[in-house]
């Protein structure tokens, strides 16, 4: 039986992955209410109500919930004491507040890892920059900042005793340094049903500066039986969470064959952007399904992608301009997006494009093409 009235659906965030989910909704008639500090966010203009605001402030996250019936992030960074006294009073919340509070701290979220018999990278947690120094026999390691990374931000690689200059000076941990061979991500959904669906792997690779990710291949190119075990890592995460949505699950493969999980991001994820195009239901409509209840989509991919992150250049600051749009736009098979930023910096995610192709060298050769022909600059 369908409901009489459909339910307001609440985003804190107004970025990128609030802006595709949008778009997404909008083949379902349904409306999204956004909050963002931003005034010139990516979805200012799309949404059916947009309140400029703090995501971090109690009142202001509280009050907009009041006007929402089911209220989901496009960011792990925001009050979760005001989203917990909404649940409190009847308000749907996915991912759980409790949940966004594991994630707002590595720290928390190593431990939970520990606790539930999730691989993942030795660690020691430590308190200080002097803290990192006196563990320096850990070394080589990543040292992560606890709470207010993101991006990339909040993590250094520090592999002898010359760079624990570098190390942050505030509560954060050690993780082992793993000499892995590649790096892949698995996304998996869940709604409030308990029904679980599963993407199929897919392989990233990093800037080499920025520490985000540059180029994105699916599927990854490792054997059945890790796919296998990184689908069932992935799986009882999202289920040892009792989690409601989308979480994303970065991994290690070491060179040995071990899966270790690396971090997750209950949310939409930049490792799922060419699910738009290459599966069958996209990871903005399945986060969508899986918040409101409904029905999950069928996440098979339909043919071999590539995705690339267009950052902004190196050097650059000011009104965005796009080169080498329309020359990339007479390939068959690639897809442009770009998030409507109207201001570039250095490697600010601006867009990206997806490119899909039958035969996966050819996919590679044109991805590396396109990331040379496209370029932000102002």
């Amino acid at each position: 039986m369908e409901e009489s009235k459909s339910k307001i659906l609440g985003v804190l965030g107004g970025g990128q992955l609030g802006r595709m989910l949008i778009q997404s909704a909008i083949n379902y008639n349904q409306d999204i209410h956004i909050l963002d500090p931003d005034p010139q966010a990516p979805c200012r203009d799309i949404s059916q109500r947009f309140v400029c605001g703090s995501l971090k402030d109690f009142d202001t996250v509280y009050n907009f919930g009041k006007g929402c019936d089911v209220i989901t992030v496009e960011i792990e960074s925001v009050n979760t004491e005001a989203l917990e006294k909404l649940q409190a009073e009847g308000k749907s919340v996915f991912p759980q507040p409790h949940i966004l509070r594991l994630i707002q701290d590595k720290r928390e979220q190593k431990k939970f890892y520990q606790e539930s018999g999730i691989p993942n990278a030795d660690f020691v947690l430590t308190e200080n920059k002097a803290d990192v120094i006196a563990k320096k026999d850990f070394l080589p390691a990543v040292n992560k900042l606890g709470k207010d990374g993101y991006d990339g931000r909040g993590v250094q690689v520090i592999r002898t005793e010359a760079d624990l200059e570098y190390a942050f000076d505030a509560p954060g941990l050690l993780e082992k340094l793993i000499d892995f061979d590649r790096e892949i991500a698995v996304i998996v959904a869940r709604n409030s049903n308990g029904d679980l669906s599963v993407y199929p792997s897919v392989e990233c690779a990093f800037h080499p500066t920025a520490n985000l990710v540059e180029f994105l291949f699916a599927p990854a190119e490792i054997s059945s039986e890790i796919e296998k075990e990184a689908q069932e890592i992935a799986k009882s995460v999202i289920l040892k969470l009792d989690m409601v949505g989308i979480l994303a699950v970065e991994m290690f493969v070491t060179k040995e064959g071990k899966v270790l999980v690396n971090e997750i991001a209950p949310r939409p994820h930049n490792s799922g952007h060419h699910t738009i195009e290459a599966n069958f239901t996209s990871q903005f409509e399945q986060h969508l399904r899986a918040v409101m209840n409904w029905p999950l989509g069928d996440t098979a991919l339909r043919c071999p992608a590539a995705m690339i992150n267009l950052l902004g250049e190196e050097g650059y600051t000011g009104e965005a301009i796009v080169e080498g749009r329309e020359e990339a736009m007479t390939e068959n098979g690639v897809y442009i997006h770009l998030y409507g930023k109207k201001i570039t910096k250095p490697f600010r995610k601006m867009g990206h494009v997806t490119i899909l192709d039958e035969e996966i060298e050819n996919l590679k050769r044109r991805a590396n093409r396109i990331k040379d022909l496209i370029k932000i600059k102002s």
